[in-house]
């Protein structure tokens, strides 16, 4: 019975098992961050040993890499390159563009700056021009007489001096082509001051809308330019070399000084234009185009002169030996 009350020890071990493998996916994700680091790390020390341009070309890349890519856009290249970079290959620091065209751009670059400081040293000069004219009026007691009929600026074309009428002293013989005494005079003296510079001269000679009337066909183109030819006799009288005038043209009533009243008296007026560099080119190379057609087989050089003489005259001219 003491046995029966006995109830047997159970002793129940637990077989331990070391646990399973949860395999290598964090490997892999920690490889990425060190990558990622090291990435960051050494953007940042070529940004920290990029010069400054190169950061904006950069920077320029970034902001239109297909255009770039494709057509070599502003920003791409060398940043110390004087010019626009671009080209095949976008990986290369020192440049785009071939040595021979860096060369190229920078003498045209360098040929720009001489002209811009050629084009402000003959405004200096051009004003100068003007001040001494000025001067020159004040100090003559005859043109101070005539100061209001003396116009000078500077435009475009260069310096531009106006001799205009007034309604009881008129430059020119009524309706003609002659010089008044004291038109001449003033002529004279500009014509001394005129040839003390290098620059070409222009002449254009206007009138006011009054219509000329005339049974040859003669009107106020004709008037206006032989008034301009007169003024050109004038300045040469004075001293001026001749062959400074590269330009002598009547315009008539077209170019009024007084557009709302068209039959102003200052309308009548004689402009001579000191040329700047760039008119003077232009006004040349308008000249280079014209060409004299042949007339009769009558040569280039002697057209002019063929036009001038009377039908019976050229032929006797021509028949000539």
């Amino acid at each position: 019975m003491a046995d029966e009350g006995l109830r047997p020890i159970i002793v129940k071990r637990i077989k331990k098992t070391a646990a399973g493998h949860h395999g290598g996916a964090w490997k892999i994700a920690y490889a990425d961050f060190v990558t990622a680091m090291m990435a960051f790390f050494l953007l940042m020390w070529l940004l920290g040993s990029t010069t400054k341009g190169d950061l904006n070309g950069i920077s320029e890349f970034f902001k239109t890499p297909l255009k770039v890519a494709m057509s070599g856009g502003s920003g791409s290249g060398d940043s110390s390159s004087v010019i626009q970079g671009g080209g095949r290959d976008l990986t290369r620091r020192d440049g785009q563009v071939k040595k021979g065209d860096v060369e190229s751009v920078k003498k045209s670059y360098d040929l720009k700056a001489a002209k811009a400081a050629l084009e402000r040293e003959e405004g200096v000069r051009l004003q100068q021009l003007k001040a001494k004219i000025e001067a020159t009026i004040e100090a003559n007691p005859l043109l101070k007489k005539y100061k209001n009929q003396l116009l000078l600026d500077i435009t475009s074309e260069g310096l531009r001096i106006q001799i205009v009428d007034e309604q009881n002293r008129p430059m020119f013989a009524l309706a003609k082509a002659t010089v008044q005494p004291y038109t001449a005079d003033i002529l004279r003296v500009i014509g001394i001051v005129l040839n003390e510079v290098p620059n070409r001269i222009g002449l254009s000679g206007h009138t006011d809308s009054t219509p000329y009337f005339s049974d040859v066909g003669y009107s106020n183109w004709e008037l206006s330019s032989d008034r301009a030819n007169a003024s050109r006799r004038e300045l040469i009288i004075g001293g001026m070399n001749e062959n400074k005038i590269l330009r002598v043209v009547g315009l008539g009533s077209a170019a009024n000084l007084d557009r709302e009243d068209p039959f102003n008296p200052i309308n009548r007026r004689i402009s001579i234009i000191v040329m700047n560099k760039k008119t003077e080119e232009t006004v040349m190379r308008d000249n280079a185009s014209l060409q004299v057609p042949e007339i009769n087989g009558t040569s280039p050089a002697a057209a002019p002169a063929a036009l001038a003489q009377p039908p019976a005259a050229a032929a006797a001219a021509k028949a000539a030996p």
